[in-house]
């Protein structure tokens, strides 16, 4: 029997896996910058990590079973490299607590969505005491901003104006995981952007659990609409997005803002959930059909070329056939460029959970076929509406799968729409190029045809450095500028 390998002889080493919504991702590019700022080194691809992170989250069904079986998979793994720590934080830590200890003992750290900024100390305090470390707050030590941060994409970035909700739909765990919204303070957030684009950072995406009731914590309505003003006037800055809106809180001075600040870009995710308002009003969202449908109608009005996407979630306790169809009358209504669609899931902890009224599994399945049908349809027939247009595509890492075999690159027209085109020498992730679309599928578009220019940006630059120099990866902390005063992927959570 081969003895355990040890890590004496090297700089520990790190590997995070993210599941989950788009706070999730963020949250790990923050744990990754913490552990490479306590001497931590990123794994090479293929190696055994000395620790292992898992940032986890609690909105699906069966998240339980998925981190439980991975940990399971990595006991033999860890009991074969001494010195190797796991840990998990994330959602499902937060809500599950001493239970994944329980459950799973070789686990070293469990920590909460309040506390991230404590990993390294708990990795350290489990290896000198030889136990199991589990710190779960029940606020937010810090806004998570102030943590160092290593970025994935030095060309693209999330920048947090707020983290929690103030929600409280029945189907969703999230606000009773990560808290009450705290708001950061607008030069704060413009502070981040603009130390970003000094970086290299072309595009940046506000992110919130609810981004449009930005400013709720200091009584400014308007503070969202006057955010997005705002970041038009950071020079350097391209290309600015923003996920996910509520559409209680969609007002109009946010539309006017969106078509009328040059680099907020023409796309919308905006959750739909469900089209019966009676199922509306069982989930505690505060809209109703004919509300959604204005605020379409209002977005497109001023930014006709807008691509707009939703969520919806299938089979919520008590829905029937005819409030099924009324979600697919907004979806033919609509004409969502895209969709996450759902199978409704039961959260134990959730409203939702205990009603009446759960729909079978194959009731469900069925009406979810049918309404990705539909929206395939739909997205396809939206899409061929571009063939034949010119789009500026800022090219990206990693969105295409095929690139290497089909002799593509890809990345982003300004509505969010995934473009593959003919493959140019001189273009580098971060770079804008322009193309002429020949193709639509469902999905994505394709430019077959020459590329008609490369445009060398800062961010492309900025990702030679990353390649040449992958030991300077972004690691950013935001310097302190005051802190936010007290008072905030799954899609579905929203």
């Amino acid at each position: 029997m081969n003895a355990p390998t040890t890590f004496d002889d090297h700089a520990r080493t790190y590997q995070i896996r993210t599941y989950g919504c788009q706070m999730n991702v963020h949250d790990s590019e923050r744990l990754a910058g913490l552990l490479e700022d306590a001497g931590y080194a990123r794994a090479a691809e293929g190696a055994t990590p000395d620790v292992v992170v898992f940032n986890t989250c609690a909105v699906r069904e069966n998240a339980d079973n998925r981190l439980y079986g991975n940990l399971g998979h990595l006991r033999p793994v860890k009991e074969g490299h001494a010195g190797m720590q796991i840990a998990v934080g994330g959602c499902l830590a937060q809500k599950d607590r001493d239970t994944i200890v329980r459950r799973a003992p070789w686990v070293d750290v469990v920590f909460g969505t309040h506390n991230i900024g404590s990993l390294p100390v708990l990795l350290e305090r489990a290896r000198v005491r030889q136990e199991a470390q589990v710190e779960i707050k029940e606020s937010l030590e810090a806004f998570p901003s102030t943590l160092p941060t290593r970025r994935e994409s030095p060309y693209a970035a999330w920048v947090s104006i707020s983290v929690g909700c103030n929600n409280t739909c029945t189907f969703c765990i999230v606000p009773s995981l990560r808290g009450k919204e705290t708001d950061r303070r607008p030069g704060e957030i413009l502070a981040e952007i603009e130390a970003l684009v000094a970086e290299g950072v072309l595009e940046i995406t506000l992110l919130g659990q609810n981004v449009n009731s930005y400013g709720a914590e200091f009584g400014d309505r308007g503070a969202f609409a006057g955010l997005l003003r705002a970041c038009g006037e950071v020079k350097g800055l391209e290309r600015v997005r923003f996920t996910s809106p509520h559409p209680r809180d969609f007002t109009d001075d946010v539309i006017a803002a969106m078509a009328e600040t040059p680099n907020v870009m023409p796309s919308l995710h905006m959750p739909l959930q469900s089209g019966s308002d009676r199922v509306l009003k069982a989930m505690r969202r505060s809209y109703r059909q004919e509300r959604y449908l204005g605020i379409i109608e209002r977005v497109r009005a001023a930014i006709p070329e807008a691509a707009i996407t939703t969520d919806i979630i299938v089979g919520f306790p008590g829905e029937t056939d005819e409030d099924f169809e009324q979600t697919l009358h907004v979806v033919r209504e609509a004409r969502f460029s895209g969709a996450f669609t759902f199978q409704y899931s039961k959260r134990p902890g959730t409203p939702a959970a205990t009603m009446d009224g759960q729909i079978p599994k194959e009731v469900v399945r069925e009406r979810y076929d049918r309404l990705v049908a539909l929206q395939e349809e739909i997205s396809w027939a939206e899409n061929k509406k571009q063939v034949g247009r010119t789009l500026e595509v800022l090219v990206a890492e990693g969105e295409g799968r095929k690139d290497e075999r089909t002799h593509r690159m890809s990345g982003r027209a300004p509505d969010n729409r995934l473009v593959h085109f003919t493959a140019e020498e001189t273009a580098r992730p971060g770079d804008v190029v322009t193309v002429d679309v020949t193709y639509a599928a469902p999905h994505h578009l394709v430019a077959d045809g020459p590329v008609r220019h490369v445009r060398r940006t800062p961010a492309g630059d900025a990702w030679g450095r990353r390649v040449s120099e992958p030991s300077k990866a972004v690691s950013l902390g935001m310097p302190g500028i005051g802190r936010p005063e007290q008072a905030p992927t799954a899609p579905s959570c929203r």
